[in-house]
């Protein structure tokens, strides 16, 4: 299973003591594949820094780069599928360019996904993402 994460699953999911912490337990033990670009690593390792601090976010994003359950996409085209906020289009361009069976967020401003036919981009929660994850 492919998958693009926005990182308000990554600062949620990160803590050892989160609630949503099977999403990262499951990551490290390779039960899908985690969809990237660079502009997405570039975001992670900035909001890391931010809300932990810089060794937090040097270390898991060094870490990607080791991970075999890691796929760097290459995005050649920009939709521009999400207009209330332009910075989130590298999560759905990067979903297309590598063909994620999923992208999870809970940013709001995703939803317009939902009602576009072409490209088709799967959206979860981080809800929706946890229960395939315990079922699977």
């Amino acid at each position: 299973m492919k998958v693009v994460l926005d990182t308000n699953i990554i600062l949620a999911a990160i803590s050892p003591f989160s609630k949503y912490r099977l999403v990262m337990d499951r990551f490290e033990q390779g039960d899908f594949i985690l969809c990237l670009s660079a502009d997405i690593m570039f975001e992670y390792e900035e909001k890391l820094a931010e809300n932990f601090n810089p060794a937090v976010a040097e270390l898991f994003v060094g870490g990607l780069h080791l991970k075999k359950n890691v796929e760097f996409a290459k995005v050649f085209f920009n939709w521009r599928l999400i207009c209330p906020d332009m910075d989130d289009n590298k999560f759905a361009d990067c979903a297309i360019a590598a063909n994620a069976h999923y992208l999870v967020t809970n940013d709001r401003d995703y939803r317009i996904l939902k009602r576009i036919e072409f490209p088709k981009i799967n959206l979860l929660t981080m809800e929706e993402f946890m229960e395939i994850l315990r079922q699977g």
